[in-house]
């Protein structure tokens, strides 16, 4: 096979998915399609690197590490600008199941990076909550108590069933949560309960027998 025609298969093949995948994920991915017989560029899309197609692919010969999938990574690059890429190749394989090709995706992850860290500066909390501050809100002990319970089960709120709800009832009580005239008001809020159904839960919480079963 010459090189003008391993090329040309090559774009044949695999030039419309790597279109599409650089549409897709335009401005942020470059996708680039090189011809392991010829050592060279046989296509590329999104060129935000600067390599135009005809110019040395710059890769290895041995391919050592690939996966059972023929595919490398992902794994991290670095742009000529400084950018943090993040890398895959797929090995393109001819009728023979010989390597003919490579297709190269590479992501420009740094945006992604910038704007995780601008969230991490708004989510995170700067400093402990003042304990004075909230020694009397009953109703914010309710919440946080309520939805910790919730998280280190792995339940949702919309999804309990009744033996749920009383543990959770009987949870806030140990705390003494109930103490405070209005907390079961605030509670049947949140749960989307009447009045009625959370003194029905806190009832059977509070029999010897559920004590022990839910202990």
């Amino acid at each position: 096979m010459s090189e003008s025609s391993n090329a040309d298969t090559l774009l044949r093949q695999h030039a419309a998915t790597a279109a599409a995948m650089s549409i897709l994920l335009h401005p942020h991915a470059e996708v680039v399609l090189h011809d392991l017989e010829t050592g060279r560029i046989a296509g590329i899309w999104n060129a935000f690197s600067g390599r135009k197609p005809g110019m040395e692919s710059l890769v290895g010969d041995a391919l050592e590490g690939i996966g059972e999938a023929g595919v490398y990574g992902p794994y991290e690059k670095t742009g000529e600008d400084g950018r943090h890429l993040k890398s895959v190749t797929a090995v393109l394989q001819d009728d023979f199941g010989q390597a003919a090709g490579l297709l190269c995706i590479n992501m420009d992850v740094s945006h992604f990076e910038a704007a995780a860290k601008l969230l991490s500066a708004f989510t995170g909390a700067a400093a402990p909550r003042p304990a004075s501050l909230f020694a009397g809100d009953w109703r914010e002990e309710i919440n946080t108590a309520l939805h910790d319970w919730l998280r280190t089960r792995g339940l949702a709120l919309t999804a309990l069933k009744k033996g749920d709800r009383v543990e959770l009832v009987a949870a806030l009580d140990r705390r003494g949560l109930f103490q405070t005239r209005n907390a079961v008001d605030h509670l049947a809020g949140l749960m989307g309960s009447s009045r009625a159904s959370i003194y029905n839960y806190l009832a059977d919480a509070r029999r010897p027998n559920q004590k022990d079963s839910i202990s």
